[in-house]
């Protein structure tokens, strides 16, 4: 789902007519996923589609992506969100965001029966500040429990030097050392799949509203196979 971290001050990207142009052909080496991609719109198609809106494609919007991946260094360590974060991780979602959407549904599903505690994830850097964040809660594959990854942001002076990749690794090892087996994200192709995420259409897996095939990816943890059917997300994120 929703990742990215805020681009700094610069000419917007051009678009195209049908998605923006960052997510066709990544302009820039950055070490976040897009923005303002589909989290907060695919939320609010879907209220609609439930008060009698007619069900339309989504476009992915999107901003900066990489076309590589930064190393992750030493500078890096990673660790599970403690009590004392919270402030932290809302500012880092503040500021990687155009909005406080994003920071307003990590806090929502803090309190959801969704929220994992080990899989809300900090990177943190060498002066020991926060810097990335990671998190996956629980969703369902039809009747089969998984993991929804996102939101995800860097913040904005810390962009491609690794923090975003490097919490999101320590989230999926952290579900990998708690038994999950199952991770979706709908997000951007050319960032997740570095991963081990794969087109989610090829597992016949599926959103109960429209996006772009190529934006919903799964990822099985430990090589199981992965069950076929409709996302279901926790209750935050409005998508019922």
């Amino acid at each position: 789902m929703r990742c990215a971290s805020r681009t700094l001050p610069g000419p917007e990207p051009a678009r195209s007519a049908q998605l923006p142009l960052a997510f066709n052909s990544p302009p820039h080496d950055r070490d976040s996923v897009p923005r303002p991609g589909p989290f907060q719109r695919c939320c609010r198609q879907a209220r609609r589609n439930q008060h009698g809106g007619s069900p339309r494609r989504r476009r992915v919007s999107s901003s900066f992506v990489p076309r590589g991946e930064p190393a992750v260094s030493s500078d890096w360590t990673t660790r599970a969100e403690t009590a004392d974060d919270a402030a932290a991780t809302r500012r880092i979602n503040l500021a990687a965001f155009d909005t406080a959407e994003e920071a307003d549904l990590v806090e929502a599903l803090r309190r959801d029966p969704a929220w994992i505690p080990q899989l809300s994830v900090l990177s943190i850097g060498e002066d020991g500040n926060p810097a990335g964040y990671a998190l996956l809660t629980r969703c369902h594959i039809d009747q089969t429990p998984a993991l929804c990854l996102g939101p995800c942001a860097v913040l904005p002076e810390r962009q491609g030097v690794g923090a975003g990749s490097a919490a999101i690794r320590a989230a999926l090892s952290n579900a990998t050392e708690l038994g999950e087996h199952y991770v979706v994200v709908l997000g951007h192709p050319g960032y997740y799949p570095r991963f081990g995420f794969r087109r989610a259409s090829g597992f016949e897996i599926r959103l109960s509203i429209e996006v772009p095939d190529e934006a919903l990816m799964a990822l099985s943890l430990d090589g199981s196979p992965m069950p076929s059917g409709t996302v279901r997300y926790a209750a935050p994120f409005g998508i019922n």
